[in-house]
């Protein structure tokens, strides 16, 4: 996706923030988040910092606080996220982003700028593995902790927010610096395949439309659907489905829901997806 703005100054002129989210769940819409924190960072050094719990709406079940050791009781205090957000917009405001898996976290913060009638940020986001496989591309994988270890980045906790934040930071710096030291910001946008742009994470403009609409409230819901999809063994049959969240991506957006045909989880690609309604 490319940027509306152009970026021309060399990348290191240019104030960032790393950010990173735990959640409550895998998917947007019905996940959560429940703690968000950032790093900000000019000039080569880091000017400032953001955490903070989010209490959800609903308590975690027992395996997502196995993979962030956040528990229901680490959030019970906590602000809602109507609380949080107006505070995290403050402290990207003027920053280019960094995001490892930079779509994900976007994906969750999008719908909740969203459900608040908060403009959406205007910053163009940074991928740190993105970028890392453009200048990494002898690592085995490029997840966070891979590159945290291929770069010998000093980590306290893994899958916590601030930490994970300080991590992609330095992932992306690194790697900038070896795709091109002297660079632009334009350049490096370009090597990475183009900025992430806010927007493209709404998911305002699908509830405009039949079948994305329904697959919205569903989703929000999980409700039982019946999808009419174009692909898999039944081709254009009617399957029921429960959506377990729904995911906008830069390959293609896509309801993750569980096929009541073999009770198995599956990717339903919206562009492939004909009809939907819900059942009573």
């Amino acid at each position: 996706m490319k940027t509306e703005e152009s970026w021309p100054k060399p990348w290191r002129e240019y104030t960032y923030v790393a950010f990173d989210t735990e959640t409550s769940g895998k998917f947007p819409l019905v996940g959560e988040i429940v703690e968000i924190a950032g790093v900000k960072w000019q000039g080569g050094k880091i000017m400032d910092t953001y955490q903070t719990f989010v209490k959800p709406t609903k308590p975690m079940g027992e395996a997502v606080m196995k993979i962030h050791h956040i528990t229901n009781e680490m959030v019970e205090g906590a602000p809602k996220i109507h609380e949080v957000l107006p505070a995290f917009d403050s402290f990207i405001q003027g920053s280019i982003l960094m995001g490892h898996n930079a779509a994900f976290d976007l994906g969750f913060l999008a719908i909740e700028y969203d459900h608040l009638s908060m403009s959406l940020p205007t910053a163009p986001t940074l991928d740190s593995c993105l970028l890392g496989r453009k200048a990494f591309p002898e690592s085995v994988n490029h997840r966070l902790a891979t590159l945290v270890g291929l770069l010998n980045i000093k980590v306290s906790q893994a899958h916590r927010a601030l930490d994970d934040s300080r991590a992609c930071q330095e992932i992306s710096i690194k790697s900038m610096e070896k795709i091109n030291s002297q660079g632009s910001l334009d350049e490096i946008f370009k090597e990475q395949g183009g900025a992430l742009l806010w927007p493209r994470y709404s998911m305002t403009d699908l509830l405009s439309h039949e079948v994305t609409g329904v697959l919205v409230e569903g989703s929000k819901k999980q409700l039982v659907l019946e999808i009419t999809y174009q692909g898999g063994v039944k081709s254009g049959q009617p399957r029921r489905i429960t959506p377990q969240g729904l995911v906008r991506n830069p390959i293609g957006d896509y309801v993750v829901g569980l096929c009541h045909n073999d009770n198995t989880e599956k990717r339903f690609y919206l562009n492939r997806i004909l009809s939907a309604k819900i059942l009573d």
